[in-house]
């Protein structure tokens, strides 16, 4: 069972009660992920890349195996950034992510696509995201995270007065404040242990796990505008 006090002594902040989020957990089915500021501490080269983690890609990986066995099925996932990110999608096609959303600066018409496409409907959806732009679509979300940013504290303040989200990190996008959401999700499925078990043994369960990721096609959707 997931100790509370172990992510209260680091810092993360529950706007909502963690039985709250449990039950929302229940009902989750897609995973949508910002780029920028979420995988990475937000700065960009001259042509829009920026990279990722390897301990936020084992996080996120760890998180949609402990939902694969909570559901039976993979969740849809996709990461919808403003720019054209190789780097990103490199990271979905290589991970298997459903779809990558690039050029997407209203991130509401990705959001659209993503359920047309996907059939999730938003209540189903939890949204990992930092920064202003990315507040409309949060505000649809069943679940939403908001990844720290120690330079936007009225930002923060402004969500969370407004319960804008559910879970606050207390690491940032550049010290793996995902890996620290995608934990936290795992213990309050009860799933974190089991999860870990089966990547240990390399277990026939995660295996099966593993054939049906890695035949999941990504897509690349551009935004021409």
């Amino acid at each position: 069972m997931l100790d509370l006090r172990t992510f209260s002594k680091l810092g993360t902040r529950f706007l909502r009660p963690p039985d709250h989020l449990q039950r929302t957990l229940g009902g989750i089915r897609g995973l949508l992920f910002d780029w920028d500021g979420v995988f990475n501490d937000g700065w960009k080269d001259a042509d829009g890349g920026s990279p990722f983690s390897e301990v936020d890609s084992m996080g996120v990986n760890l998180l949609r195996f402990g939902m694969w066995l909570a559901n039976k099925q993979l969740p849809v996932c996709a990461v919808i950034t403003g720019q054209h990110n190789p780097q990103a999608q490199r990271f979905a096609e290589r991970e298997h992510l459903h779809a990558i959303y690039m050029g997407f600066t209203h991130k509401m018409d990705a959001l659209e696509r993503f359920r047309s496409d996907h059939g999730c409907d938003d209540k189903q959806v939890a949204f990992f995201f930092d920064d202003v732009l990315d507040l409309p679509l949060a505000r649809r979300c069943g679940m939403r995270i908001l990844v720290h940013q120690p330079a936007s504290p009225l930002f923060e303040n402004f969500v969370s007065a407004r319960l804008d989200a559910d879970l606050l990190t207390h690491l940032n996008g550049g010290r793996h404040g995902l890996r620290e959401a995608c934990e936290l999700l795992l213990g309050l499925m009860g799933r974190y242990e089991e999860v870990v078990e089966h990547r240990l043994r390399y277990s026939d369960m995660y295996k099966a796990y593993l054939a049906d990721r890695n035949a999941v096609p990504t897509e690349v959707v551009k935004n021409p505008r």
